[in-house]
């Protein structure tokens, strides 16, 4: 009997490093150097390159996590496990900004431009103390919770990792709008109390 491939699993960091606490995907990537993943886990920061990002997650991926800052409405430097619902890819596509990186319309761009499902796709978000006004072209540096969070969500990769390359379905399924169930949340114990939750 033939054994199954190996599971393929990307870790994207996504956001502006210009912009204060956008810059946490990034940031989490850069300290990943120091503290890398397993073997054959791909880890790649797109920063704002969002049609990138779109290309890639066609590239056969079985799982892919997105590291990114995202208001959730905790407390900043709060990290949330987020399985957002992923599009069919029959609506019409807008593309990715030129200077941002919106992770809904990136997947809803991979979708469309796709012939199969994309892969599972999972973001480790972390609440922003920091975001920047309308006219703020550029604000350098993380708010102190949010560089505090990016060894934090080293460890919960480290943790997450060897579970999903082992079974990329092992976290279980998300509800809306409580999706933890406690032993998923005990594997995690850098995440929110609240565990994984829909977008």
């Amino acid at each position: 009997m033939t054994p199954p491939p190996p599971t393929r699993l990307l870790v994207a960091g996504v956001g502006n490093i210009f912009l204060a606490d956008d810059a946490f995907g990034p940031e989490v990537i850069r300290a990943l150097d120091s503290r890398p993943l397993p073997a054959g886990v791909r880890v790649r920061d797109f920063g704002i390159r969002g049609l990138d990002l779109a290309y890639t997650l066609l590239d056969g991926y079985d799982t892919a996590v997105l590291v990114d800052a995202a208001p959730r409405g905790h407390q900043p430097g709060t990290l949330s496990l987020i399985e957002p619902e992923l599009p069919d890819g029959t609506a019409a596509a807008a593309p990715p900004e030129a200077h941002g990186m919106d992770p809904a319309k990136v997947l809803a761009l991979a979708a469309h431009l796709g012939d199969g499902p994309l892969p599972r796709v999972l973001v480790l978000a972390c609440e922003p103390q920091v975001r920047p006004r309308g006219d703020e072209d550029v604000v350098a540096g993380l708010s102190a919770p949010v560089r505090e969070a990016v060894d934090r969500a080293v460890e919960a990769l480290h943790t997450m990792v060897p579970v999903l390359l082992s079974d990329p379905a092992a976290t279980p399924p998300l509800g809306h709008p409580k999706e933890s169930a406690q032993p998923h949340t005990a594997r995690l114990p850098y995440l929110a109390a609240d565990g994984p939750e829909d977008p």
